[in-house]
């Protein structure tokens, strides 16, 4: 088994990766959101249905990478104090 400080550093490791994911969701969220802001331009007036599904699809999408940041917040606050009370 490993030695309390050896865990302690791959808590540190993993929690350091989780926290550029974060950052990779938020830029592929911000990118969404460019992407919904061009559609709502290029289409503004359309009442297609494809139009429609096109823009809450865009969101679903923001919403769920915005879930995903939470719950990684979540995973390196857990982990965190894991680590802290070795």
């Amino acid at each position: 088994m490993a030695g309390v400080e050896e865990v302690r550093a791959g808590i540190n490791l993993a929690t350091q990766k989780a926290s550029e994911s974060i950052a990779a969701l938020q830029q592929a969220a911000m990118s969404l959101e460019e992407a919904q802001q061009a559609l709502v331009s290029a289409t503004q007036g359309s009442g297609q249905q494809e139009v429609q599904h096109a823009h809450g699809m865009l969101a679903e999408a923001i919403q769920t990478i915005t879930g995903a940041q939470g719950t990684v917040n979540a995973c390196i606050t857990t982990a965190e104090g894991y680590a802290d009370r070795l």
